[in-house]
């Protein structure tokens, strides 16, 4: 099965959130209230039942103002930091499609999925204590259908397909716009987790964090020691122990109780 991605090319966003509605409905999420803090934004940051949000960075670049708008949720990485520090099997998934899905009924609400992400996306819900985040609407697309944001987005800023089409079209659309004078554009799709199924074509992409993405991207080292040489030290210990224990059963003998005379 091939890979599916979604394309965002945030020199066509006009911050209308069309596609944070389309994302609401779909999934039948409660009303979420924003709060106005001196911009546009619809809300702070992510929530377990606001999955995609649309960011608006005001900027000065090269002395001039920049507004610079991008859309905000899973990456679906190829190496997922959320699956490698889940303890719970079965609670994240990764499609043959890549989708990095959740699967909220073996969801232990620990939050380590929260900290292996490098791009701060999964969010605990207070009320059920399980995690959430976006699906890349698999569901749909298990029918053959689009994201919902995508079918909504009215500027083509958002587009679904193969991982490899999208790719393409993301660096030929970068090449249009470094001939177009914007020497800095490029692709950013996360080398250093794999690689990422969420495509962004950035005007500035030697500034990724001006966008809100991590400039370098990867699992936190604490999860890769924990889930790599820790585990198996403490594997090691244990089977050790009983190793130990077997031993000393076989040469001495189990231990036995003598009452004095």
């Amino acid at each position: 099965m091939q890979k599916v991605a979604k394309l965002i090319d945030t020199t066509l966003c006009i911050g209308c959130k069309a596609c944070e509605v389309a994302c609401q409905q779909w999934n039948d999420q409660e009303f979420t209230m924003g709060v106005f803090n001196n911009t546009y934004q619809t809300m702070p940051s992510l929530a377990h039942n606001f999955w995609n949000l649309i960011q608006f960075n005001e900027l000065e670049i090269n002395g001039a103002q920049s507004w610079l708008m991008a859309k905000y949720q899973c990456m679906h990485c190829a190496d997922a930091g959320c699956i490698k520090a889940c303890p719970a099997p079965g609670a994240i998934v990764q499609n043959a499609n890549g989708i990095v899905d959740f699967n909220q009924d073996n969801c232990i609400g620990c939050g380590y999925c929260i900290t292996g992400c490098p791009f701060d996306v999964p969010r605990l819900s207070p009320t059920t204590k399980k995690v959430y985040k976006c699906s890349l609407c698999s569901d749909r697309v298990a029918v053959g259908l689009e994201p919902s944001c995508i079918k909504a987005c009215p500027t083509s800023c958002l587009s679904f397909g193969t991982r490899d089409a999208l790719h393409h079209n993301a660096s030929k659309r970068a090449e249009e716009l470094r001939a177009d004078g914007h020497a800095q554009a490029g692709v950013y799709d996360g080398p250093g987790v794999g690689g990422t199924n969420v495509i962004y074509v950035l005007k500035h992409a030697d500034r990724p964090q001006d966008y809100g993405l991590p400039k370098d991207p990867h699992i936190p080292w604490t999860v890769s020691l924990w889930k790599g040489p820790v585990k198996w030290l403490g594997n090691a210990v244990f089977f050790g122990g009983l190793l130990t224990a077997l031993v000393h059963y076989i040469k001495v003998g189990p231990k036995e109780a003598h009452r004095d005379e």
